[in-house]
């Protein structure tokens, strides 16, 4: 008997995040029954034994289920940290000096060890730096090589190794840092699918992390820092897949600011072509509550309305008390967003025009036969997923079937919006193609007799990029007889 599993009832993905609340095979496959499509392991905490315990039990969940599962390592990047105070935490007040320099011993309520060299490169007179997210902040005096001299602008306690975000320059900081490099090497040995580079400023950055990969994952770029929101377009043509990471963002940006942000990455991204997800605290109060804010759900609301891939649980599935009813309500708002009659007017707000080449002309056109015909699915058969994602960009009024012989790709599509991804032999010729998406529509639940299919390949059957064939059939409902 061929293994399906049934559709999820919403286009929006649901990517939850593991840790000390959920890193447990059955924790995992409750987020997983709950509505997770993808998983995200946060190389910032744990080690690499218990990751790989984590992997496999998500495998394990994928190989019982036959759901093509997927899986995000999440790199740390780069952490600007103040050094440590000789007698504990000290009171920095408005208005009063205050010192970051290169001298090791522990500081005062004047000064303290500031242990990145690049700072005093970078930094110039009028800068400020933010201490401890943004809860202090320093406006830069004067700077030499070993000396940072500050006033404080906004005051209040600052503690050993608390983090220093500097959100008015380019940080001569590489976006992988050393335990970077050896988080990402133990990824791509685990044969996770996806890989989100954190601290990115240049596309020099992504095309650094994107040769180490060598195609072996598919590259999320978080977009934290307002450098690299600055060069938005020029980084997603190298990334396959973006993030609005709002908590950094936050840090660094007036939290009025960042919304406007969220709406023009997300509908840059579409544009593209390129998944996005819309990150953190979109449940922050369900890290100890069974229920969340009227204002969280209309947050989480309001991304699906935009039209994001993918929206993201952090502490609340990774940390909190309550991770499998997070998960549950996260699914239930986008489903009840999805269910308005306005939903796919609002989603097409954004236009999304199509490149000058065939693939891109036969989705736009699959979308438009769809509104014309009332068809019942879209099936894509396709080696690498770029078909399935010029489909997707269109956001299709009709559940989209993914045929490809590649687990891996089958896997990365997790965070696409809408996409049913299988996993199954390819196809040799033009009348398998017609047969095969019939009996995998019945046998995914996503057709009955009488619907009509939009189906989508390549010729020659097998060659990756060569989408030129578009096709309408119509179910009689007996397709699958004579087949296990």
């Amino acid at each position: 008997m061929v293994q399906s599993f049934t559709p999820r009832q919403r286009k929006v993905r649901i990517l939850a995040t593991l840790g000390p609340a959920s890193a447990n095979p059955e924790m995992i496959a409750a987020l997983h029954r709950a509505g997770a499509d993808a998983f995200r392991v946060n190389m910032s905490h744990g080690d690499h034994a218990g990751h790989a315990r984590v992997i496999a039990a998500i495998r394990a969940l994928e190989k019982e289920t036959g759901r093509p599962t997927t899986i995000l390592v999440d790199l740390q990047g780069p952490k600007l940290r103040v050094g440590a105070f000789k007698d504990g935490p000290v009171e920095l007040a408005k208005g009063a000096p205050f010192v970051l320099d290169a001298d090791k011993a522990a500081g005062d309520a004047t000064r303290v060890h500031l242990p990145h060299p690049e700072l005093f490169a970078a930094l110039e007179p009028d800068t400020r730096l933010l201490i401890d997210d943004g809860k202090l902040v320093l406006r830069v005096q004067s700077v030499s090589a070993d000396r940072i001299e500050t006033t404080v602008e906004v005051g209040g306690k600052i503690s050993d190794r608390k983090g220093v975000n500097v959100p008015d320059v380019v940080v001569p900081l590489a976006a992988l840092t050393e335990k970077d490099r050896k988080d990402l090497a133990f990824a791509l040995e685990q044969n996770v699918d996806w890989v989100a580079l954190s601290f990115v400023q240049r596309p020099e950055d992504v095309a650094e992390a994107r040769r180490l990969i060598g195609g072996k994952a598919a590259l999320l770029v978080k977009f934290e820092k307002p450098s690299g929101v600055q060069r938005l377009e020029e980084i997603l043509e190298i990334a396959d897949a973006a993030m609005v990471a709002r908590g950094d963002l936050g840090v660094e940006l007036p939290p009025e600011a960042v919304p406007p942000l969220q709406k023009r990455i997300v509908a840059t991204a579409r544009r593209m072509g390129k998944p996005v997800v819309v990150a953190t605290q979109m449940l922050e109060s369900m890290i100890v509550s069974p229920s969340p804010t009227r204002a969280e759900v209309s947050d989480v609301a309001t991304a699906v309305y935009d039209g994001a891939d993918a929206i993201m649980l952090s502490a609340e599935t990774a940390a909190g008390a309550w991770p499998v009813e997070a998960v549950t309500m996260m699914d239930s708002i986008a489903r009840s967003v999805e269910s308005d009659p306005d939903y796919f007017r609002r989603l097409h707000f954004t236009e999304t025009a199509p490149d000058a080449t065939t693939a891109d002309a036969l989705a736009e056109a699959a979308g438009s036969i769809i509104g014309t015909i009332g068809a019942d699915a879209i099936i894509c058969f396709t080696a690498s997923g770029s078909t399935a994602r010029r489909v997707a960009r269109e956001r299709p009024g009709a559940p989209l079937l993914v045929l490809t012989p590649r687990k891996e790709a089958a896997r990365r599509m997790g965070l696409l919006w809408g996409a049913h991804a299988v996993s199954t032999r390819d196809i040799d010729s033009f009348e398998e193609m017609i047969a095969k998406g019939k009996r995998m529509a019945l046998r995914h639940r996503i057709g009955k007799a009488g619907s009509k299919l939009v189906m989508m390949a390549g010729v020659p059957f097998g060659t990756p990029g060569s989408t030129n064939v578009l096709h309408v059939a119509t179910l009689t409902g007996d397709e699958l007889k004579g087949y296990a």
